[in-house]
């Protein structure tokens, strides 16, 4: 996927709500507006790409307690100059739960989130336009946490939600919305 293929896909996805067609409208725009907005170098802000990953049996959504923002979130991160936000997707779901053994439920969008990450060790604060897929664990493999996360755990379709992320509950609404 390239950046103009991720713009076709944004301009025909369809929002779960309008908080969430405001964050696709932004992404679109500051797509439009930088040509270098896959990288992390871009100042004020960058596309990144998150997996909300679900087991085996497509019971349980895998989300991890950040490290360096202490909140919950599902797997994810930045794309490094790679316009292909599904397979870095792929890649950082890999790398953050250890599981080597992952496919997409979907090559379509899942969600789009745009938010604010604050100034942090001299780094400004700047924004994420997070672009989103439903991924799935192909094997019976074991979560292995990375220094990136104090905490992963598997939670239920209709588990409670630790932390207080709205996006993250629109994840989940999603998913439990859909016929999966």
């Amino acid at each position: 996927m390239n950046r103009d293929q991720l713009v076709t896909q944004l301009q025909q996805y369809q929002p779960y709500n309008e908080d969430e067609r405001a964050h696709v409208e932004r992404t679109l725009g500051f797509i439009m507006r930088h040509e270098d907005c896959f990288e992390r170098s871009l100042l004020i802000g960058h596309v990144t790409a998150s997996a909300f990953l679900l087991n085996r049996d497509m019971t349980h959504a895998l989300l991890m307690h950040h490290t360096k923002l202490d909140r919950w979130f599902q797997l994810g991160g930045h794309c490094d100059g790679e316009s292909n936000v599904l397979a870095v997707a792929i890649k950082e779901a890999q790398e953050e739960s250890g599981i080597h053994a992952i496919v997409p439920v979907s090559e379509k969008i899942f969600d789009v989130d745009v938010h604010l990450i604050p100034e942090r060790s001299g780094e400004p604060a700047h924004y994420h336009y997070d672009i989103r897929f439903m991924l799935m664990v192909e094997s019976d493999e074991e979560v292995i946490q990375n220094r990136e996360s104090k905490e992963l755990r598997w939670i239920a379709k209709d588990g409670d939600i630790p932390g207080d992320s709205v996006s993250v509950s629109r994840m989940f609404e999603k998913w439990k919305n859909n016929s999966i």
